[in-house]
């Protein structure tokens, strides 16, 4: 059986909110397939897509950090089913692809991913950590056809 279509995977529950002028932004659907596939854990998720002032505004108030990031996660229960929230900050994503010489939708899918991976407790904060996220952050993009997102093109 495709591991894509696998029905004993765990759950998603997800909602996802526009919240962006930005004209290229993937579907739904797009959406939580490429959470899905990330998914190890039953997962209840808000996924918010914002421009660069509520981006900026987000950071600020909950890193202490005044710009906007490409992507934030907010982890409100993680016993039992996976419940939080992500923001994504479309025009930082759009000026990242476009600086790494990135195709936009791989760049969505690999922040999909990246911020699912948060949600069940991945994280990159020291070598190892970093390592271990990244190369399964790879992997999971291969199985969705998309490039390696950490090979410089």
């Amino acid at each position: 059986m495709n591991a894509l279509n696998n029905t004993d995977r765990p759950g998603l529950s997800l909602t996802v909110q526009y919240a962006s002028a930005a004209t290229s932004l993937p579907t739904r659907p797009q959406w939580r397939r490429w959470i899905r596939i990330a998914l190890q854990r039953d997962v209840c998720m808000t996924l918010r897509i914002v421009d660069e002032a509520e981006g900026r505004e987000l950071n600020k108030a909950y890193r202490g950090k005044d710009y906007a990031t490409n992507v934030l996660t907010f982890v409100y229960d993680d016993t039992g089913e996976i419940s939080g929230d992500v923001v994504i900050c479309a025009p930082v994503v759009e000026r990242e692809a476009a600086t790494q010489n990135k195709d936009l939708q791989s760049h969505y899918a690999h922040l999909a991913i990246h911020a699912a991976l948060h949600l069940q407790g991945y994280d990159h904060e020291n070598d190892e950590q970093a390592v271990q996220m990244e190369a399964l952050e790879t992997a999971l993009m291969v199985r969705l056809h998309f490039p390696d997102p950490y090979q410089e093109t």
